[in-house]
């Protein structure tokens, strides 16, 4: 965490300590249950406190996608999630679905949630190996000279299809070609952070390859709004792979 974020969320901290003995939280608690807008206010207080986020019952996505995918796994009871990068979508992801396959570059991170986790949830830790050129790399700051190929990579081991992929973690540009191949028909994939123009890059470059080789098509939505926990509007996207179209119309 930088500097900024540092001095931010203590701050943030600081504050929630004050409404908290004035009585104050438990009326920003009330409006939470009853208004998307009290609900967000009420999150800003929440930035990095997995429990208390857990208890807010939001993911890290904006709230346009978080309805999305709730309106798409409330009609499979036996939906199998895999997501890239825990934490409070893990648990809001198990309330939702049969199971989650977690897969996680903290060693640190994973140890804090595993006491958290449902039974439904299986964790995957696969932490970045030391390497000056890697073949899988990511861009984020802090994380030059890491090769996360056998992060990525893990998803190979999962059995099956999944009607849900979260790409939430690190390295997403290598984990979304992946998601698009594991998913079940009808399947969703969520891509989030498609402010940075190498995401929104990757999509397009996935949407172009099933293009190519399978004559499938890429449907994004891309959502941008209120995201919990932030005092600025993120964009999370939506993908759906349709296959190609045969000549009756029908896939």
């Amino acid at each position: 965490m930088s500097a900024l974020k540092q001095v931010y969320v203590s701050g943030v901290r600081g504050l929630r300590g004050v409404l908290d003995s004035t009585g104050l939280l438990d009326r920003l608690d009330h409006w939470a249950e009853d208004s998307r807008r009290g609900l967000w206010v009420r999150s800003l207080l929440a930035v990095y406190d997995l429990d208390d986020m857990t208890r807010l019952g939001v993911p890290w996505w904006t709230f346009d996608a978080a309805d999305a995918v709730a309106a798409h796994l409330v009609g499979r009871p036996g939906a199998r999630v895999l997501e890239w990068g825990s934490g409070s979508s893990t648990l809001w992801l198990a309330a939702r679905a049969a199971s989650v396959d977690s897969i996680e570059h903290d060693p640190e991170w994973a140890e804090a949630m595993r006491p958290r986790l449902p039974a439904t949830v299986r964790l995957h830790v696969h932490p970045p190996v030391p390497d000056p050129q890697p073949a899988t790399p990511s861009a984020k700051r802090g994380f030059a000279g890491l090769d996360f190929t056998e992060y990525v990579a893990a998803a190979d081991a999962l059995p099956g299809t999944f009607d849900l992929v979260v790409v939430d973690g690190r390295a997403r540009e290598a984990c979304l070609p992946r998601a698009a191949d594991r998913l079940a028909p009808h399947g969703l994939v969520v891509v989030d952070n498609v402010d940075r123009e190498r995401y929104r890059t990757a999509i397009a470059d996935l949407a172009d390859r099933l293009t190519d080789q399978h004559g499938s098509r890429v449907e994004v939505t891309w959502t941008r709004g209120a995201t919990p926990s932030l005092p600025y509007p993120t964009r999370t996207a939506l993908l759906r792979v349709r296959p190609q179209e045969s000549r009756s119309g029908r896939a």
